[in-house]
């Protein structure tokens, strides 16, 4: 009887498994706030940004290693999607859009870059931006990779200042017949690309001409655009404030013509909003943001409208206070309402970046050589929301689970009766009852407290135990020890897996208190919906 239940357990996660991967969508559609293939089943974008916006006009990275080379590392990290971006002017300006690859780093006098494409990828070498652009393109999909075409800015260069003529429409460098034109020229350029599932109409507007009335006037210009040079292809709008401020939507959302197709994005960063992550408690400072956050953006999903994270990301060299503070914060909100999302970014280096060559990049996921990972450990923590726990055709359509941001793992039974962190996708489902009991969702048993210091565990006994959420961050999940009379937090041990009942900190002003060991985020917003 025990083999055969080992049997069963095995077959079910084999079919598990299956079930969670999901092949290179030829055509994708929208449904309520989901993004979904063409059965009905969502696909979740776990995406990475590919600059390929900068001077040279030529994805970054193709004097370091091959194409090919590059693909497959994106697919070997989880990753199935690529944010590539791309400068107007590479389709709009005839003396720009006639250079070929290797008179691009010519005129950029990028000596050594040119001869390392020559030798990783010398097919490239006398091909136009365009046809480079198309052949990156190519490559991800031969590696089942999508791919979302950014329009990141109009001259060719790093991205993005308050006044920098790039902003908003009516700038310097941004003419809007211009930006449609090229949307056009882009959308038709990859009509039938099968690897090809969505545009991105423009990267944080910004500046001193933004405004709402033209906000709408123009995206709706652009949606329509593409729409018609190319049907197949998601159709996403970014906000205002560096693409910080969807707000405005709350009271009158876009009219277009097609259905099914329109995703907005949103970007965040520390930086986004620095002065709480440095002047405020660090359980403060994650509620400050990301109620800014819903307000700003989150909001939509209520709304039914898909909500695409396509920036967010963190300095990998660990030195950073406010990107340490701000990770897990952000984690934990992409857990809770299971965003699809885009990490900037994937490049070590870059060819030409503000004047420098070789610019190194401490936000990338590749090392300098893009041989390697530049910080694994924020690579873990990341791929453990790459894959869907909600929306059509999920396998854990009710599970409600409990997120560990500090260590993205999941809160699990270890065994009949303790309790310990695990992967995300093989984790505990869990139920929060209406008398405060954090209960397993098939069964009776539910997590007790004994003493501080101790590992919680499962019991029957419930009636002494009531959980609930006591920090500012929503993310301290507390029960009143009542042989000892304090208030005990879920809590991680020293071993980073066992799970533990510890005086709750970091409640107060504390700037210095890290408080993320006993953060834990229900995976599922209402902990009520069962």
């Amino acid at each position: 009887m025990k083999s055969l239940s080992l049997l069963l357990a095995s077959l079910i996660l084999s079919i598990v498994t299956l079930s969670l991967y999901t092949p290179v969508a030829a055509v994708l559609s929208t449904k309520s706030r989901w993004i979904i293939d063409e059965s009905g089943k969502r696909v979740k974008l776990a995406c990475v940004n590919w600059p390929s916006h900068l001077q040279p006009m030529v994805a970054e990275g193709l004097h370091k290693q091959p194409v090919d080379v590059i693909s497959k590392s994106i697919v070997s990290r989880g990753l199935n999607c690529v944010r590539l971006t791309y400068a107007t002017f590479m389709l709009t300006n005839e003396s720009v859009a006639s250079l070929t690859v290797k008179s691009s780093f010519e005129s950029l006098n990028l000596t050594d870059a040119l001869q390392g494409i020559g030798v990783h990828n010398p097919s490239l070498l006398n091909l136009t931006l365009i046809q480079a652009y198309h052949a990156v393109v190519s490559n991800l999909g031969e590696n089942e990779v999508m791919v979302i075409l950014d329009n990141h800015l109009t001259v060719p260069g790093w991205c993005c200042g308050y006044s920098d003529g790039n902003g908003f429409f009516g700038d310097t460098y941004f003419n809007p017949d211009v930006w449609i034109q090229g949307l056009q020229k882009m959308a038709t350029s990859f009509h039938g690309v099968s690897n090809v599932v969505g545009m991105s109409l423009r990267n944080e507007l910004r500046g001193p001409r933004q405004n709402v009335t033209n906000w709408y006037r123009y995206m709706h210009k652009g949606a329509e655009a593409i729409h018609t040079a190319n049907p197949n292809v998601l159709v996403i709008l970014s906000g205002l404030s560096f693409d910080n401020d969807l707000s405005f939507l709350s009271s009158r959302q876009v009219q277009l013509s097609f259905t099914r197709k329109l995703v907005f994005e949103v970007h965040w960063y520390s930086f986004s909003d620095s002065k709480p992550w440095s002047t405020l408690n660090t359980n403060q400072a994650c509620a400050k943001t990301s109620g800014d956050f819903m307000g700003h953006a989150g909001f939509l999903l209520a709304k039914e409208w898909p909500l695409f994270m396509s920036e967010f990301g963190v300095d990998n060299r660990g030195v950073n206070d406010n990107d340490n503070r701000y990770f897990g914060c952000i984690l934990a909100k992409l857990a809770e309402l299971d965003l699809d999302w885009a990490l900037w970014a994937l490049q070590g280096s870059y060819y030409l970046r503000e004047g420098i060559v070789d610019h190194g990049e401490t936000y990338g996921v590749l090392s300098a050589d893009w041989s390697t990972s530049q910080n694994s450990t924020v690579l873990k923590r990341i791929q453990a929301l790459q894959k869907p726990f909600q929306g059509p055709g999920s396998i854990f359509p009710l599970h409600q689970k409990i997120f560990h941001p500090a260590t993205a793992l999941c809160v699990t039974r270890k065994s009949t009766h303790l309790l310990q962190l695990g992967p995300c996708d093989q984790s505990t489902a869990w139920r929060y009852t209406e008398e405060g009991n954090i209960k397993l969702r098939i069964g009776f048993s539910c997590i007790k407290v004994e003493h501080a210091g101790e590992p919680v565990q499962l019991g029957i006994d419930c009636s002494r135990e009531k959980w609930e959420l006591v920090s500012a961050s929503k993310m301290h999940l507390a029960s009143m020890n009542m042989s000892e009379g304090n208030r005990l937090c879920l809590d991680v041990d020293r071993d980073g897996k066992t799970i533990v009942a510890n005086p709750c900190n970091c409640l107060s002003d504390n700037h210095n208190c890290d408080p993320t060991s006993q953060w834990f985020k229900s995976m599922k917003k209402d902990w009520n919906a069962d």
